[in-house]
């Protein structure tokens, strides 16, 4: 075997060994969505496969500033995919831009790094080590007089009873003495578990038709990239901002 079939075989392996880490054992754990592992996982492969069968630098160049520009424009045209979804779309897009770049074996040790980097940084984020992070409710509170400034620790006191969440702050967005209520804003430390359900739920609620649609625009604007390098890439943005509209 050619030393050039081994890089390709091991470019393989290492991409989808790294994507199958990332997916399994990262995302996974925290959203059980097949729909997204179906994605992120076949995405990831095809991806490389194209990636590596290229044979012309300019068009390689051209294929990944396509994929690239093309996933820009999907997250501000669409409200179907979670940030949370599409952070992870993104890294699961540049990972075989990545493992496909091998020209000679002497390159694998920054290869390595980079995939192992990356799935370090995934991991820490995801059990969150070293962040607290603090999400917000807004809520329409009946008991007015509590509102009042020298109630502030009645107020925080009653709403965690009543929540059952650790508020830490509250801010009053607008009083309605007609009805004797207050439309306010809470402030809590996000437990690990509301994380997990409010993902979850974000991905059951996502329209499949709409990530298939997504899907299938930028795996064309790809294909096209790849044939063609920049001229590819064009042609397959400007198919993408037809469709989407």
């Amino acid at each position: 075997m050619s030393n050039d079939f081994i890089d390709y075989m091991g470019g393989a392996g290492l991409n989808l060994i790294v994507a199958l880490i990332i997916v399994r054992f990262i995302y996974y754990p925290a959203t059980q969505d097949k729909g997204y592992v179906l994605l992120f996982l076949t995405f990831n492969t095809v991806i490389y496969f194209v990636m590596a069968m290229l044979t012309s630098i300019a068009s390689s160049i051209g294929v990944g500033f396509g994929l690239f520009a093309v996933f820009s424009f999907l997250r501000y045209r669409t409200e179907d995919i979670p940030i949370r979804e599409i952070t992870y779309l993104f890294v699961m897009i540049a990972l075989p831009l990545i493992n496909s770049a091998i020209p000679s074996g002497e390159d694998w040790g920054k290869i390595v790094l980079a995939n192992a980097a990356t799935v370090l940084m995934l991991y820490v984020l995801e059990r969150e080590w070293g962040f607290q992070f603090e999400t917000s409710q807004v809520l329409t509170y009946e008991v007015i007089d509590l509102i009042k400034p020298q109630n502030r620790a009645l107020l925080l006191d009653d709403l965690q009873k009543r929540t059952g969440l650790p508020v830490k702050r509250v801010e009053v967005r607008r009083i309605d003495f007609l009805h004797d209520s207050a439309q306010i804003r809470i402030y809590y430390d996000e437990p690990r578990t509301l994380v997990t359900i409010s993902s979850q739920v974000s991905g059951d609620a996502v329209a499949p038709a709409n990530i298939l649609r997504n899907v299938g625009i930028i795996s064309l604007a790809a294909v096209g990239a790849a044939l063609v390098g920049a001229g590819g890439f064009v042609a397959g943005l400007s198919g993408f901002l037809t469709i989407g509209h």
